[in-house]
C-alpha cells in the first residue's frame, strides 16, 4: 500500500538535474506518479555522471526544463513515504502543478525524461 504524505515546509525547491530536486537542503528524486522501486522517470546524468558526451550534452537541457516548471506558482510537493537506494537515501517524490498535472510525466510526455524500471537500463549513448 502506497501512502502519500504532504510536504508543506519547501520554503526553497531548486533543481539539482533533471530528476533530482532539493527542499530546504534535501535532496528528492521525481517519480512521475511512478510506484517506488517499480516504475518512474529517469533524466540525462550531469557532468561526471554522465557516461557520453550526447548525455553530459542533455542534461542541462533537462535541468532547465525542470527548472522553468518550478517557476509555478502554487506547487505541492507529495512523497511516496520511500526512498532511493542511493546512500544519500533521497524521497521518492511527485511534484504537482496547479492544475493537477504531475511534473515528472509532463518532463517525460516533452522528451526530456524517459520511463525508468528496475528492468530495464536507460542509455542515452547508444
Amino acid at each position: 500500500m502506497r501512502i502519500d504524505c504532504w510536504i508543506d515546509y519547501c520554503a526553497s525547491l531548486t533543481v539539482v538535474d533533471g530528476d533530482t530536486v532539493k527542499c530546504d537542503g534535501q535532496n528528492m528524486r521525481l517519480l512521475g506518479e511512478g510506484v517506488p522501486f517499480v516504475s518512474g522517470i529517469d533524466t540525462p546524468e550531469i557532468g561526471s555522471h554522465a557516461k557520453c558526451v550526447k548525455e553530459r550534452k542533455l542534461a542541462p537541457i533537462a535541468k532547465g526544463r525542470l527548472k522553468e516548471l518550478l517557476a509555478e506558482k502554487g506547487l505541492r510537493v507529495v512523497t511516496s513515504g520511500a526512498v532511493d537506494k542511493t546512500p544519500s537515501h533521497r524521497p521518492l517524490v511527485n511534484i504537482y502543478r496547479t492544475n493537477g498535472e504531475e511534473i515528472g510525466k509532463k518532463l517525460l510526455r516533452e522528451g526530456f525524461a524517459r520511463s525508468w524500471s528496475p528492468k530495464r537500463r536507460n542509455d542515452l549513448c547508444d
